[in-house]
């Protein structure tokens, strides 16, 4: 037996479709995360300037530094989710596993390979001039984030989630 369309079926369906559209501007767990990843990467601007006494626009879009956006976005989009569908729902239990994953690979993982970075650039920088490996350029050393750094993002990540939902 074939199914029959009727027009009220397709009409349902295509004002369900040209409604989803509208579903990214108003969905506040995507919206609290890509907020708090940019807030966190403006922020970065400040507390270089803070640290170093110099405005580093580099800051905006790289990796590292106080505070860390991976935190911060996956904090915000696991807090948004929790606010706006509770604490018991599948999508806060994957929310919230995503969250610890990243924030302990941003301190530990990524922040070790940071630090070896640091070393072999400064070993490479020991080597005679005449060495093949003396002129490789050097290897990015600010890929993680220290344990504050993690806790700040989150705790940011938090703040917008909650600013977000009440707004």
């Amino acid at each position: 037996m074939e199914e029959v369309m009727t027009v009220g079926d397709a009409s349902a369906r295509f004002r369900s479709i040209s409604s989803t559209s509208s579903i990214i501007p108003s969905n506040v767990p995507l919206l609290s995360a890509f907020f708090a990843f940019a807030l966190a990467q403006f922020l970065k601007l400040f507390t270089t300037w803070y640290k170093e006494k110099r405005w580093d626009s580099r800051r905006l879009v790289a990796s590292g530094g106080m505070p860390s956006s991976h935190s911060a976005t996956v904090t915000a989009l696991a807090a948004a989710i929790g606010l706006q569908e509770g604490l018991g729902g599948s999508a806060f239990a994957i929310a919230l596993v995503l969250a610890c994953v990243v924030m302990y690979d941003a301190s530990g993982v990524r922040l070790h390979a940071g630090r070896q970075a640091e070393l072999l650039n400064q070993i490479v920088c020991e080597l005679p001039p005449e060495h093949p490996v003396s002129s490789v350029r050097p290897l990015r050393d600010s890929l993680g984030h220290t344990p504050l750094q993690v806790l700040a993002g989150s705790i940011l990540g938090c703040i917008v989630a909650f600013l977000m939902r009440t707004s």
